[in-house]
């Protein structure tokens, strides 16, 4: 399994400082033998555990034009029709990705086209879930025209945790389904729009995979193979 780019400088750092100080714990604070030693145990857990959140795992992408893919590991935790303001102004279908700490954090387009918006926010850090979270927290927004002709909104959106939000697109860049947009860095949310008549293909709970789960359908002529 290959780590993430967007981890490298993190985890050599991070490696490097707990080196530093379990040496010098072993070093100055001989006598107390055990408390070095269950400390040298905690540092191996906190390494791993951050080793594990920067994976990224080989993927086997599923595309179709008309379908909108699972843009990031993680479970469904809203399906409803909301007013979205920012760039529609008009009603949609909004499906939500909660991202835990322990899921892969990369983020992928959920559809292939062309970026016809995108706009950095700087903002809160309320937990991922909070109803709020999607208008108040540090996030991006992309709108991308899909090649099956509908609009399709994306949104990354920082959690409590996450501090650092990566994205790899701009305006006018031609994107293709399943390739990275971006990063999340521990823990946070995906927000997708799209038009009202388009079909969920996933319910609230559901746990899905980046670039592998069909969690919606366009609604184009002709039908797809879904």
């Amino acid at each position: 399994m290959k780590i993430h780019k967007e981890g490298r400088r993190i985890l050599f750092f991070t490696l490097l400082a707990l080196l530093a100080v379990n040496l010098l714990l072993f070093r100055y604070n001989a006598e107390n033998d055990g408390f070095n030693k269950v400390f040298a145990g905690i540092s191996v857990i906190m390494f791993l555990i951050l080793l594990q959140f920067f994976r990224s795992p080989a993927r086997r992408l599923f595309t179709h034009e008309d379908l909108i893919i699972a843009p990031a590991d993680g479970k469904v935790v809203v399906i409803e029709d909301v007013m979205e303001p920012e760039y529609f102004d008009d009603m949609r279908k909004q499906i939500s990705i909660f991202m835990s700490p322990i899921n892969v954090h990369i983020t992928r387009n959920p559809i292939s086209g062309i970026v016809r918006y995108f706009k950095y926010h700087p903002g809160n850090y309320l937990v991922a879930w909070h109803p709020k979270s999607s208008t108040k927290n540090e996030r991006t927004t992309v709108v991308v025209e899909s090649e099956a002709g509908p609009l399709v909104l994306f949104r990354q959106i920082a959690g409590a945790m996450a501090r650092r939000i990566v994205w790899y697109v701009n305006e006018g860049d031609e994107v293709s389904q399943g390739e990275e947009f971006g990063f999340i860095k521990f823990g946070s949310r995906v927000d997708i729009f799209v038009p009202l008549d388009t079909e969920i293909k996933v319910e609230i709970g559901e746990k899905v995979k980046g670039g592998q789960t069909v969690i919606a359908q366009l609604k184009t002529p002709p039908a797809s193979l879904f």
